[in-house]
């Protein structure tokens, strides 16, 4: 479909910022409404809520990462290991994925079936996390469906207020994301 101005506006409730980086990488307003998309503000106040083997920081609201804490203390009683992949993430380093994949020749369309649009990533909220485990399963792949800590994650997760944001069928129209795991409220 070709681009033109018309179906380049963004919903007004869209700060400027991400419209003008959703305007950058051509990702159109009846795009954002027709998966129904859910802004999410960059949060504020973050914390770390773990420290990967490689030294990362992974930042998550207050909240977020007690209960993270928590839940990965109880997921480690249980004999399953489970770590954080990825957490908190910008608005901009979510433009630089989009670019990134855009630029090894993945289609925007593409793209948007496994990133969301700028503004509209639950990571931005400081209340989702990717997950992963040392189980043998490769980081962000289907494959994590398989694992002991997905299957301990389905059955327990709820309990400490987290819940698996995109499985398959979702109305999003995001791929199928056993690891991606959100605090709280889907929508802010």
């Amino acid at each position: 479909m070709k681009k033109t101005r018309s179906n380049l506006r963004m919903p007004t409730e869209c700060p400027e910022q991400i419209r003008s980086v959703l305007a950058s990488l051509a990702i159109s307003a009846d795009l954002i409404a027709a998966r129904s998309l859910v802004l999410h503000p960059e949060a504020q106040g973050l914390v770390v809520a773990a420290i990967g083997d490689d030294g990362r920081e992974y930042l998550l609201t207050p909240a977020a990462a007690a209960k993270w804490r928590e839940m990965s203390a109880a997921a480690l009683t249980d004999g399953v290991v489970i770590q954080i992949a990825s957490a908190f993430r910008s608005i901009d380093r979510q433009a630089e994925i989009i670019r990134a994949k855009l630029a090894e020749g993945l289609s925007l369309d593409a793209v948007l079936c496994v990133s969301a649009p700028p503004g509209y990533s639950e990571h931005h909220s400081g209340r989702a996390v990717d997950v992963t485990t040392n189980e043998g399963a490769p980081a962000l792949e289907a494959e994590f469906e398989n694992t002991r800590a997905f299957r301990w994650l389905s059955k327990n997760a709820g309990r400490f207020g987290f819940v698996l944001s995109y499985p398959a069928g979702n109305p999003q129209g995001y791929d199928y994301e056993p690891w991606h795991w959100c605090f709280g409220p889907t929508e802010l």
